[in-house]
């Protein structure tokens, strides 16, 4: 999926054609977190580029997992998350290399790290520039609020490099602390009144009242150079296979600065799965980069922004968001929208779509490579994504809808998931026995499951090791056209909100999981295309008519 539509934005020219792309998939095997992904990402180079890979500057983007949280980016990519601007629109790599358009030149031979979920905004003095040419390891930093600091990497600045004035400032970290609660952050001397060290809150939206309270500097990006990306390539190699999760931001950059201890390697309170290589894996870092400088560049004027879940989806997208009016965001992106269509609210966001005559488009909802049709109303803070829309119908609010293809015995075939923005798809049991806990719509699972006809049995889950959740929950039918399968998970979801029965029988049930392993991604990105064209052919005979 990756490769294919690297390729097609390199045939439209919609990617900078001077430098080379490439897409490492992480080894078969146990997953291997983002720190794992690193060190392979190094091996991988080094074997298509034997030496001359030292001397390369470097962008790594993590692809960022399943996307349990926002699942409309699970099938094609994080990174390739459409976005309300631009046309044709952008997606997040294109907002990425935009970002980052000027480090380059002000760069060593070296890597680049960052997530393919967040947006980091800036303003410095148009003399100043952004430059990453220390030795060891370098990090962006951005002032939030202390709550934010409890789900991020927090920096504890050097007092005698650091003053807190001015938009840019180069300083040193003693001791970066990972996702600590506020009691730590005040013990180790992180924390700051925000009048002395910031012009903007990064955290979102805040009132001037907030400027003069108290703020943590959060990490976003970093930077390591050659001679330290070699020294975790050697390490990776002595390790032979890893059979944990590494984390790149909290297992490195732990380890540096004067401060840093051993103490955090014992420490599996943020971990979602706690292997027995985890700790060992973990001191042998720490042995390795111990008394090696974490230079920062503070950014006073900044905003880091994470777009990984639906909640955080629809806000920055929809409502009067600093996101929004930062990047210009538009409530109609490269779509085609009749002036015939019922009103549509300001806030909803529609993007690469078709919306015909007549349908209604609630306040806060997206919209995403679909086609909504004349008698389709969409309630608010819905996403829909990927879908044809093309019967009589009322989607409920906070409702998401995501339409994939897929290829079963080498038959095209389509599903369509649907949950509540709310529902927790990250949530698992161990037993059958618990799975009344699980909520579809705010309605235990075991209520829907009664109501759709379908049986409790081993067989109801795709897979054990992942657990037993809505993600891996067989239950949604497969059918012959993508506005069948659409028709059928309303049905489904009709049922469970009237509490009337709508069985499921004789349908081929698939889990998130298994249309992930199915997917077809020819398919999809067809209907996209089609989407597109029938947008430009609709442009360029607006052309003509004027």
């Amino acid at each position: 999926a990756y490769r294919q539509q690297l390729a097609e934005k390199l045939s439209r020219k919609e990617l900078p054609l001077g430098a080379r792309y490439h897409v490492f998939v992480d080894p078969p095997g146990p997953k291997i977190g983002n720190g794992g992904s690193t060190l392979h990402v190094l091996r991988c180079l080094e074997d298509l580029y034997g030496d001359k890979w030292t001397s390369f500057i470097m962008l790594l983007i993590h692809s960022g997992g399943y996307s349990r949280r926002l699942p409309n980016a699970s099938a094609l990519g994080k990174i390739f998350t459409a976005l309300p601007f631009g046309d044709p629109i952008y997606q997040m790599l294109e907002l990425k290399l935009a970002m980052y358009i000027d480090f380059p030149s002000h760069m060593k031979p070296g890597i680049l790290i960052t997530c393919s979920d967040d947006i980091e905004l800036y303003s410095i003095g148009v003399e100043e520039t952004i430059t990453f040419d220390k030795p060891g390891f370098t990090a962006l930093a951005h002032p939030s609020d202390l709550a934010v600091g409890t789900t991020h990497g927090v920096f504890v600045l050097d007092p005698s490099s650091f003053s807190g004035k001015g938009e840019l400032e180069y300083t040193s970290c003693r001791h970066f602390l990972h996702k600590p609660d506020i009691e730590t952050m005040r013990q180790c001397g992180a924390v700051r009144v925000r009048g002395n060290c910031s012009q903007l809150s990064s955290s979102g939206d805040h009132s001037d009242s907030e400027m003069d309270s108290e703020c943590v500097y959060t990490d976003s990006i970093f930077y390591m150079d050659h001679s330290i990306a070699k020294q975790l390539l050697t390490f990776y190699k002595q390790m032979g296979t890893l059979c944990c999760e590494i984390d790149a931001y909290g297992d490195f950059l732990q380890a540096l600065g004067p401060g840093a201890t051993k103490d955090y390697t014992k420490n599996t309170s943020n971990v979602t799965k706690e292997e027995s290589q985890l700790v060992e894996v973990r001191q042998k870092l720490y042995s390795l980069l111990k008394g090696t400088t974490l230079n920062v560049i503070v950014l006073n004027n900044s905003k880091f922004y994470h777009i990984g879940t639906m909640q955080e989806y629809l806000f920055h997208f929809t409502s009067d968001s600093k996101l929004k009016f930062e990047l210009d965001l538009l409530s109609v992106a490269f779509s085609i929208f009749s002036d015939k269509a019922e009103t549509l609210d300001q806030s909803a966001s529609i993007i690469q779509s078709i919306l015909e005559p007549g349908c209604f488009i609630g306040p806060g909802s997206v919209i995403e490579y679909s086609r909504i049709g004349p008698e389709v109303s969409v309630g608010k803070n819905s996403i829909i994504s990927g879908s044809y829309i093309n019967l009589k119908v009322d989607i409920p609010s906070n409702c998401f809808l995501s339409s994939l293809s897929i290829k079963i015995n080498d038959q095209v075939k389509y599903v369509s998931m649907m949950f509540s923005v709310e529902d927790d798809l990250k949530k698992s049991v161990k037993l059958l026995s618990d799975i009344h806990s699980l909520q579809f719509f705010g309605v235990s699972l075991l209520v829907c499951l009664d109501l759709w006809g379908v049986k409790i049995s081993d067989l109801l889950f795709s897979s054990e090791n992942t657990g037993l959740g809505l993600w891996t929950a067989r239950i949604f039918p497969v059918c012959s056209t993508l506005s069948e399968s659409v028709r059928m998970s309303l049905k489904m979801l009709n049922s469970v909100q009237h509490m009337s029965t709508f069985k499921l029988n004789g349908f081929k049930l698939l889990s998130v999981e298994e249309m992930l392993t199915y997917k077809d991604v020819d398919d999809m990105l067809k209907f996209r295309k089609q989407i597109y064209d029938e947008i430009c052919l609709q442009r360029r005979k607006e052309k003509s008519d004027l």
